[in-house]
């Protein structure tokens, strides 16, 4: 349900959007085409969205894909592992709709200007 609800709201921003299932279909999504930027939840089926994150940022066809990790872990601790597996933010749920499509288009324009 969360996945349909961020994909909706993305969406509804202009972006294109892609969705898996689970870990393993997200990376080989990426893999075949890398998108500018991917919304990992951190608990997912058949690779954490740690796991994935880490992959992304190692992976030299896919390093500059933007990564933002959701999570319901919301200690500091949590964010800075988060951060150390190379995710460009983390976003603490339950999140306000508006704060993810924000923390997108942050990135994006980031990306874009550079």
């Amino acid at each position: 349900m969360l996945r349909e609800m961020i994909s909706g709201l993305l969406n509804k921003t202009g972006l294109s959007v892609s969705v898996a299932k689970d870990g393993q279909e997200a990376m080989e999504k990426i893999a075949a085409e890398p998108p500018d930027l991917v919304v990992l939840d951190v608990v997912m089926p058949n690779m954490n969205g740690y796991e994935l994150c880490r992959w992304v940022k190692n992976n030299p066809s896919t390093e500059h894909v933007l990564v933002i990790l959701c999570s319901s872990k919301s200690e500091e601790f949590d964010r800075y592992w988060g951060i150390k597996q190379g995710a460009d933010a983390y976003v603490i749920k339950p999140f306000r709709p508006d704060e993810l499509v924000s923390t997108v288009q942050t990135l994006l324009s980031t990306k874009c200007a550079s």
